[in-house]
């Protein structure tokens, strides 16, 4: 199609937004309220060559639309919007700036950073900068969005069954020799059978994937050399990264998404998204025009209400989209709606969620978005996770989720992190380490949440930011010398490791001494009251070398080393997962410590001595051994004896009267044991062991 043979524009229609197929023509829709007009920009299928610009002629409540006869998938395209260029006043068009959709399903082109992607003037940030940045703008391309999914289902695993696996899908690949060269580090290197039969064996249900969403690296981090490997710098909410497929056969990044969905499904395993709704990669005044701000920077962005040209930042990425404009909250939920209905993902993370539900006064925990999202006969039955904190005045929100909201809880990680590795900065107590260990329910024994409340807290001790496990127990002081910041980025915690050396090392005593802080962390996430999440890697005892904020290296630094992985690591974990699947020691209702039907009390709390629990031992920061005696566990039909010792030196711990047998023991690499007996059970340092009553018979 060239500007010799593009038929004229017809009306077409104000939805759906973006660019739709008909199997006749295209229908273009783009949401502005105060552009004055608009143009269709069409250009040859490499997206090098303006082939035709076409007026948007019809606008219909604040969407410009129009229809091309003809247009078929594969067409590329971009939008100019005209308006008015007053930053002071919150508005910076110029129509010299192709703007990409949107709604964008395929993006064409490799972003470079240039001033010719500003809309000013850099040096004269005052006047608006007249250079036409088509050739190297980002543009869109018309799809057909049909895919074979032939007999995929979504798994739809139980909540209380859900046990989470946070993974970068290029880092869980890359260098691993068992899967195929061209494939490692893409959507393919994830589907592969190596890459699922470990996740399978592990015992983990539900990937929840770091950002697949297009983005685009800041223009700091080029200039240094750098990348943002997570990806939380999105700046096109429908459209998979391309920079993580491998284009084998010739397929579009969207489709090796969905066939590695599908691959996944197969396996019975669900697929989380962490999305980036709180901020777009076009940054803050200084930033670019590459598609919201162009298009209507007023509706899009949330603006300083004394001076319109600057930023409301509650991301601290410099600019905050506006959800509580209806077609903004619209846009969020068409793209969450897509990748469940047409991506067949199965929910969501959100990154810095307060800032979804965030009105004109701060958090709404009955806002729009919520609202939107409940109602919803799509979304409403998908998982979703909330990041529940973000920079802005109010955002802590941990608890204060809608019903049906999954939260990770950072309280759990901070408490445990304290209690196994003795934070001087977080004095451990056992009435700390118990609140965590059932549930929270400070947290969320409340607001309607009776159903579902305990497993609501998503428990972790390690995530993508911050230190990896084996890096937790193995550095006092962070190491991020190679992001450029001077080590002075990521979290300051210093920490105390117990081990007398600080990375790696030979010493047998050291190495013994992490491995059992692993296997202790491990199993206390694994085994408490909650939905558990592991990173990916620290069942096999991946190391940055201490980088706790990794989110720029896209190196050997976060790529998994699997010629190094700990087997006998991976089956402690995986043992300690069926241990879990099968008794869910901790059930899924809240505890009362009253008596139960068989006897003794649905959960009770008891010292090594074997006596109950009392204020003084509750709050004591010196002793932190405890035994949580479970009456009432999930799954078993037996007692089940949590114990727990934190501290240097063994200690006998006395059981309570009848026959026992140890089902877990982390002192041990494997974990196993074949302890039985009556009276005391020795419990070593730094461990944690798992008993059950046999019966009379």
């Amino acid at each position: 199609m060239d500007s010799l043979t593009t038929p004229p524009l017809q009306p077409g229609h104000p939805w759906p937004m973006g660019a739709k197929w008909d199997g006749h023509g295209v229908n273009f829709a783009v949401f502005s309220v105060h552009a004055q007009a608009m143009d269709l920009c069409v250009f040859d299928a490499a997206g090098n060559v303006e082939v035709a610009r076409l007026r948007l002629t019809a606008h219909t409540s604040d969407v410009w639309h129009g229809y091309l006869p003809g247009a078929k998938p594969g067409l590329v395209y971009g939008w100019r919007a005209y308006g008015l260029w007053q930053p002071g006043q919150g508005h910076r068009f110029n129509h010299h700036k192709l703007l990409l959709d949107p709604y964008a399903r395929d993006i064409v082109g490799r972003f470079a950073w240039g001033d010719e992607h500003f809309a000013f003037d850099r040096h004269q940030p005052a006047l608006m900068d007249p250079r036409d940045n088509a050739a190297t703008a980002l543009k869109a391309r018309v799809v057909d969005d049909h895919f074979d999914w032939g007999d995929d289902r979504p798994p739809h695993i139980p909540i209380l069954d859900t046990v989470l696996y946070e993974l970068h899908v290029k880092g869980f690949s890359k260098s691993n020799p068992n899967v195929p060269t061209a494939l490692r580090g893409t959507y393919d290197g994830l589907a592969h059978p190596a890459s699922l039969e470990h996740i399978k064996a592990l015992g983990v249900t539900t990937l929840s994937l770091l950002p697949v969403h297009y983005a685009v690296d800041e223009e700091r981090l080029g200039s240094k050399g750098l990348s943002n490997y997570w990806g939380y710098n999105t700046l096109g909410f429908f459209a998979a990264s391309t920079a993580l497929a491998s284009g084998q056969h010739s397929r579009a990044a969207r489709d090796e998404f969905r066939a590695m969905v599908k691959a996944i499904h197969a396996q019975s395993l669900e697929v989380l998204l962490d999305v980036v709704f709180n901020h777009t990669a076009e940054s803050d005044e200084t930033g670019p025009n590459l598609s919201f701000r162009g298009l209507d920077n007023t509706s899009y962005y949330r603006l300083q209400p004394g001076n319109h040209a600057l930023y409301e930042n509650f991301s601290g990425c410099g600019n905050t989209l506006d959800i509580r404009q209806p077609r903004v909250l619209q846009m969020v939920m068409d793209s969450l709606r897509y990748w469940v209905s047409d991506m067949h993902v199965d929910g969501f993370r959100f990154d810095l969620a307060p800032v979804l539900s965030r009105g004109d006064h701060g958090f709404e925990r009955g806002g729009a978005f919520f609202t939107a999202i409940a109602q919803d006969p799509v979304l409403s039955r998908a998982k979703m996770i909330a990041e529940p904190w973000d920079i802005g005045p109010g955002g802590y929100q941990l608890g204060a989720f809608p019903h049906g909201w999954m939260e990770w809880n950072d309280r759990f990680r901070d408490v445990m992190r304290g209690y196994w590795l003795h934070s001087a900065q977080r004095p451990r107590t056992r009435g700390d380490f118990a609140l965590r260990l059932c549930g929270s329910s400070d947290l969320y024994q409340h607001r309607q949440r009776r159903q579902r409340a305990p497993a609501d807290s998503v428990n972790y001790v390690v995530s993508h930011d911050g230190f990896t496990l084996r890096d937790l127990v193995s550095y006092n002081e962070r190491h991020n010398e190679a992001n450029g910041e001077s080590n002075a980025d990521g979290h300051a915690d210093n920490l105390s490791n117990n081990c007398g050396a600080e990375g790696p090392t030979q010493d047998h005593a050291i190495e013994s001494m992490r491995g059992r802080l692993q296997r202790a962390l491990l199993a206390t996430t694994l085994l408490a009251q909650g939905t558990p999440m592991l990173c990916a890697g620290d069942e096999l005892g991946h190391s940055q070398g201490g980088n706790n904020n990794p989110y720029c290296q896209d190196n050997e630094t976060t790529w998994i080393n699997w010629t190094l992985a700990d087997q006998t690591l991976i089956a402690f974990t995986a043992r300690v997962l069926r241990l879990r699947h099968q008794l869910l020691p901790l059930g899924h209702q809240w505890y009362s410590g009253l008596p139960t039907a068989r006897g003794p009390a649905d959960l009770a709390w008891m010292r090594a001595s074997g006596e109950s629990m009392h204020v003084q031992s509750w709050n004591d920061t010196m002793d932190g051994v405890l035994g949580c005696l479970i009456g009432k566990p999930g799954r078993a039909t037996a007692a089940l004896l949590l114990l727990v010792n934190p501290d240097d030196r063994d200690c006998p711990f006395a059981l309570p009267p009848g026959p026992w047998q140890a089902l877990l023991d982390t002192a041990h690499p494997l974990g196993t044991t074949e302890w039985q007996g009556e009276g005391h059970f020795l419990l070593q340092a730094h461990s944690l062991a798992l008993l059950t009553l046999h019966s009379a018979d």
